[in-house]
């Protein structure tokens, strides 16, 4: 009886073993650009947990916590079974949990270096972007185990795989930055552009940063740095060109002329170079926010830039004005943007609505702006990801990026929205002045 029982034990171990699918023609993709906490516990030692456990450029290092979900995005083109496998090296033996499309598996990681361990296999039914997560369980040592890539293949990688691979794991992670380009009127001097955003409720991460009116030389806008600070933002680059503010030349600086008492001012880089200002400012979802920028030539060289905000307390306020030298323009490069500047937040969704633009010339005449044209960054130009759209909705236009959907809209594309024929009621010599006076 006991050999009956060793025969049958042995043929159960081999005909597992058969179905293990080999690591062989494997997608390797990169934990390091692919890989987000999504979950993890806020108790009160949480601080600690997320200094240790995280997401670096070789892959979840650090890997203490039992209650960080790492999870890994990639997009399929092609529907069928798909095999999961990690690779991972450890001094001492541990378990995890994975789950993707509505399957569990337990899995046991040997110790050993750069050892593949066979994951699991789902079914993927539906085309677009795949969720792998892995959660610890158990561990004899001090972490789980340093992983670096989730390898992958059967019938669903066939097609085209997009994920980001020999792209910056940085501005992968952050994702896809995507644009509005208004097309404005020809022959006429714009000295003035509005806009108006609303960000729905749940569309409003940290890192997000919802740029209403940009132009050639500068951007103006609204975002969010943390859950506790939304600010007002408006600033204009320098025209030496420079990743470093203190490299400008005294006579090529960007120079303030006006604010308001709330504002607050300084430099900026990292981002070509130039003057920045801002306000602390509770703005909110659901609630329709109204941007005022003019760019002005002074006859000597030089253009002056200025931005109003309404916002709240149903006034508008003015946030700066600033001379640029060596330029002489009037608006130009109307446009508006959504970013996400926060790598560790790009697996969140984000979404405003742009709407009611108008230009008005400097004789005061305004014009409806009704076109735009979408585009979107090198991020998106090179597919690393693909979760990004742009569009029109009750007659606004919109913006989406992050979060892994997987219907994108492709760029180029010109939208067109519904005319109001209401053009913005502005009294431009009751606008707010600020501690200075605009002279020139």
């Amino acid at each position: 009886m006991k050999y009956v029982l060793l025969i049958l034990f042995i043929g159960i171990l081999s005909g597992c073993k058969k179905n293990v699918p080999e690591a062989n023609n494997v997608l390797s993709v990169p934990l390091g650009g692919n890989t987000y906490i999504t979950e993890r516990n806020t108790e009160a030692n949480e601080p600690r947990r997320r200094r240790r456990s995280a997401v670096s450029e070789k892959g979840i290092a650090g890997w203490t916590d039992s209650t960080a979900v790492y999870s890994v995005y990639f997009r399929t083109s092609s529907t069928g079974n798909l095999n999961l496998f990690l690779r991972h090296s450890g001094t001492s033996e541990s378990s995890i949990s994975v789950k993707s499309l509505g399957k569990q598996f337990d899995v046991k990681l040997s110790a050993g270096e750069n050892d593949t361990t066979y994951l699991g296999t789902v079914v993927v039914k539906d085309t677009g972007y795949i969720r792998v997560d892995l959660q610890g369980k158990t561990k004899k040592g001090d972490v789980y185990a340093l992983a670096d890539y989730l390898l992958v293949n059967g019938k669903a990688t066939e097609g085209k795989m997009h994920y980001v691979n020999g792209f910056s794991f940085y501005w992968g992670r952050r994702g896809p930055s995507v644009h509005l380009n208004y097309v404005l009127p020809e022959n006429e001097d714009i000295e003035w552009f509005y806009n108006e955003i609303t960000v729905p409720e749940g569309e409003d991460p940290a890192g997000s940063y919802y740029m209403s009116n940009g132009f050639g030389e500068g951007y103006f806008g609204i975002q969010i740095n943390r859950p506790d600070e939304r600010r007002v933002l408006f600033s204009v680059w320098s025209p030496f060109s420079t990743d470093n503010p203190e490299d400008i030349p005294e006579d090529m600086k960007v120079k303030l002329l006006d604010k308001s008492e709330i504002t607050r001012t300084g430099e900026f880089g990292n981002e070509g170079s130039g003057g920045q200002s801002y306000l602390i400012y509770p703005w909110k979802t659901g609630q329709t926010y109204r941007f005022l920028t003019g760019a002005r030539p002074d006859g000597k060289g030089s253009t002056v830039y200025t931005s109003y905000f309404y916002g709240n307390d149903s006034e508008w306020i003015l946030v700066a004005s600033w001379l640029r030298p060596k330029t002489d323009t009037y608006y130009k490069r109307a446009h508006s943007f959504l970013e996400n500047f926060n790598p560790e937040g790009g697996f969140l969704s984000r979404k405003g609505f742009y709407h009611n633009q108008w230009a008005c010339t400097k004789e005061g005449k305004w014009i409806e702006i009704t076109e735009a044209k979408f585009s979107a960054d090198e991020t998106a130009g090179k597919q690393a990801r693909m979760d990004y759209q742009g569009g029109v909705e009750d007659g606004k236009f919109f913006l989406r990026n992050c979060g892994f959907f997987s219907d994108y809209t492709p760029t180029g594309k010109l939208f067109s929205r519904s005319g109001t024929d209401k053009a913005p009621e502005i009294d431009f010599a009751g606008l707010p002045a600020g501690i200075m006076k605009t002279k020139f």
